[in-house]
C-alpha cells in the first residue's frame, strides 16, 4: 500500500556468536530476512575488506494493526536470550514507505576482496575501476558479502579458479560466489540450493550481472547432483558456504564426490570452536588442507580430493 510505514528494529553486538543468536531470534518475526553488517576498511596490506567493530542486526516489522503484538513477543524472546548472555535492548525507528529503498542503502558499501574483486551495490559506481564488479543488492535474507564466510570464500576462490573450468556452488544464498566464478572465467556454473528463495535470488543477480547464461540453477543439494539432475555430476572445482554442522551432514550425503579426484573443494562457514572435529571428517574423507585462512571467529579451507 503507499502509505504503508516500517518499523526498523535494530541491535548491536560485539561479539559474532551472539549476533548469530540476535539474528535467528529477529528472523521469526521480521519481514523480508535480516541483515548483519560490520563496518569494513581497506588499506594497504589487507587482502581483503576487513571487518571491524561491533555487529548491527536490523530488519523491518510491518507497521499494522499486529505490530505491538509483534514488539512484544520479539522483546520477550530478547528477554529470554538476555538471560543466557546479556544482550542490549532492541533499538526502534520508524521508516515511510518512500523511504525504504533508502533505508537499506544507508547499509551496503562497495567492499574490495582479494585483489581484483568488489563487491557494489547496483546504485553505486566501483571505485576502483580495476576490479572485477560483483554487483550485489540488499536482497534482506540472502546476504550480500558483508558476512565473513562470504568474504573468505571469494578470497580463495580468486586464488584457484581455473578460467575455463567449471565450478559447483552448494548452498549458492545469493549467487554471489556463482556470479564471482564466471567473472573469473569459469563455466559452466552449477549452483543449487535446499531454498526456492535462494533459487530465485540467484537467477535474478546472476542476470543483474549479466552472467545468467552461464549458470545453471536449481532447488537441491548433494544427491541431486549426483543423481544426474544438473548439466554436472562432478567439477575440478566446488565452493560450500554453508555452516559446518550442515557440511558434515553433506560429507554423509556424497558431498566430497563432487568434486573430481585432485579437485579442489573451497570450504567456508566453519566457527573456530568446530574446527577440530571439521578437519578431521575432511581428513576421513580423504581431503588435503592446502591452506586455511580466518576473519573474526571464521575460518575458511581450500582442501585437494586425493
Amino acid at each position: 500500500m503507499a502509505d504503508q510505514q516500517w518499523l526498523e528494529v535494530s541491535m548491536t553486538v560485539e561479539n559474532g556468536e551472539i549476533a548469530e543468536a540476535v539474528a535467528e531470534i529477529l528472523s521469526r518475526f521480521v519481514q523480508n530476512g535480516v541483515v548483519t553488517e560490520r563496518d569494513a576498511i581497506h588499506s594497504e596490506g589487507y587482502d581483503i575488506g576487513v571487518p571491524v567493530g561491533a555487529y548491527h542486526v536490523f530488519g523491518y516489522l510491518p507497521v499494522d494493526e499486529t505490530l505491538e503484538q509483534v514488539r512484544q513477543k520479539l522483546s520477550e524472546a530478547i528477554w529470554h536470550l538476555n538471560l543466557i548472555q546479556p544482550v542490549p535492548d532492541p533499538e526502534f525507528r520508524m521508516i515511510a514507505n518512500q523511504n525504504w529503498m533508502e533505508a537499506w542503502k544507508e547499509h551496503f558499501h562497495p567492499i574490495p576482496i582479494g585483489e581484483r574483486l568488489m563487491i557494489i551495490p547496483s546504485w553505486v559506481e566501483n571505485p576502483e575501476p580495476d576490479r572485477i564488479p560483483i554487483a550485489i543488492d540488499p536482497n534482506m535474507a540472502f546476504g550480500t558479502g558483508t558476512h565473513p564466510t562470504t568474504q573468505l570464500c571469494m578470497q580463495l576462490l580468486e586464488k584457484y579458479a581455473q578460467p575455463g573450468q567449471p565450478l559447483i556452488d552448494l548452498g549458492c544464498g545469493s549467487g554471489i560466489l556463482s556470479i564471482t566464478g564466471v567473472k573469473l572465467g569459469m563455466k559452466p556454473v552449477v549452483a543449487v540450493d535446499i531454498e526456492q528463495d535462494s533459487v530465485n535470488a540467484t537467477l535474478d543477480n546472476a542476470a543483474r550481472n549479466g552472467v545468467a547464461e552461464a549458470i545453471t540453477v536449481g532447488k537441491g543439494s548433494v544427491k541431486q547432483i549426483l543423481a544426474g539432475e544438473y548439466p554436472l555430476k562432478q567439477a575440478p572445482l566446488m565452493v560450500v558456504n554453508i555452516l559446518a554442522p550442515i557440511i558434515l551432514r553433506l560429507f554423509d550425503d556424497g558431498l566430497t564426490d563432487l568434486v573430481v579426484p585432485g579437485g579442489m573443494i573451497l570450504f567456508s562457514g566453519v566457527m573456530i570452536e568446530l574446527e577440530t572435529e571439521f578437519i578431521a571428517k575432511a581428513k576421513a574423507q580423504n581431503l588435503e588442507i592446502l591452506e586455511q585462512v580466518m576473519q573474526g571467529d571464521w575460518i575458511a579451507f581450500a582442501m585437494r580430493r586425493g
